[in-house]
């Protein structure tokens, strides 16, 4: 006999109170840029940590979360707008408005990685290994943000009647989709799914500081990339504002080429047995060094 889940208790049905945290007169402080200034703390401090751990100067890390700042956010944003151009086309003064959600993770890891390299180019340190102390801090990050769009009332799935489902104000859903309340909490899954992952690359560090198992350099960054990849290729399905490119969710797609990379670096560091080309050893090499 099948079990029918939408006659279990509802314990777990959301609703969001709305985007706003504070608002007295003109200042006003969202949920969403909330998470966002919670989550870079956290990251930072993480970050920082676990460099003392690998005695790598912590310093270094607080230097370069402003650079993945100052490269993430922007990007992250332009990603979004760029897929969304059509609507932003009409309203142009919506653009810069960031405090009112829209930016895509996948974005914000291209500038990032970007901010990453040039940083690790002036400081001629090893990308790699600032890349494999970010990586707990990042996807921990992204965790924490995902309840950003719980508050916007964004990022849902698809109706469902499930015990954990999701109410959404009439005027977030889809036209499509006016008459249904309940949505999967998309957000949630993703959310949880991160924190897994997480607990995977938090495990694998402090293991790999006794030597069990003893990780090169850049495990923990593919890693990083093929798990949280495979969580969002599933996930992205369940969700009705997929950024698309023609009939192809961009999301997916980028996380298929995520998880091939993920995995191909893996191979390239356990089967293949060979270290991962370090930005600045290559630049030397190359004469490029000044």
């Amino acid at each position: 006999m099948a079990l029918d889940l939408s006659t279990l208790p509802l314990a777990f049905q959301f609703t969001s109170p709305g985007p706003i945290l504070v608002k007295i007169g003109w200042f006003t402080i969202r949920w969403y840029g909330f998470f966002i200034a919670i989550a870079v703390l956290i990251g930072v401090t993480l970050s920082q940590f676990l460099a003392k751990r690998r005695n790598v100067n912590p310093e270094l890390l607080s230097d370069l979360s402003i650079w993945l700042v100052i490269g993430a956010i922007p990007a992250a944003r332009l990603y979004y707008v760029l897929f969304q151009w059509s609507e932003y086309a009409q309203h142009p003064e919506r653009i810069i408005a960031i405090w009112q959600g829209g930016i895509a993770i996948h974005g914000a890891i291209i500038g990032g990685v970007v901010a990453a390299l040039i940083f690790a180019k002036i400081k001629q340190i090893s990308f790699w290994q600032l890349a494999d102390l970010v990586a707990p801090s990042l996807i921990l990050g992204q965790a924490i943000g995902r309840w950003g769009n719980f508050f916007n009332s964004e990022a849902f799935g698809s109706p469902t009647n499930l015990p954990w489902k999701l109410s959404i104000p009439p005027q977030n859903r889809p036209p499509e989709l006016a008459n249904f309340e309940y949505f999967h909490p998309t957000f949630l899954y993703e959310s949880v799914w991160n924190l897994m992952v997480f607990a995977l690359l938090i495990t694998l560090f402090f293991r790999s500081l006794s030597g069990k198992p003893a990780l090169k350099t850049g495990t923990l960054s593919f890693v990083y990339l093929a798990a949280y990849s495979l969580g969002r290729l599933w996930i992205e399905g369940f969700r009705t504002d997929s950024l698309m490119l023609g009939p192809l969710r961009i999301a997916q797609v980028v996380s298929l080429v995520g998880i091939v990379l993920g995995l191909a670096g893996l191979a390239w560091l356990y089967i293949a047995k060979r270290p991962l080309p370090d930005v600045v050893s290559t630049l030397e090499a190359n004469g490029e060094r000044r």
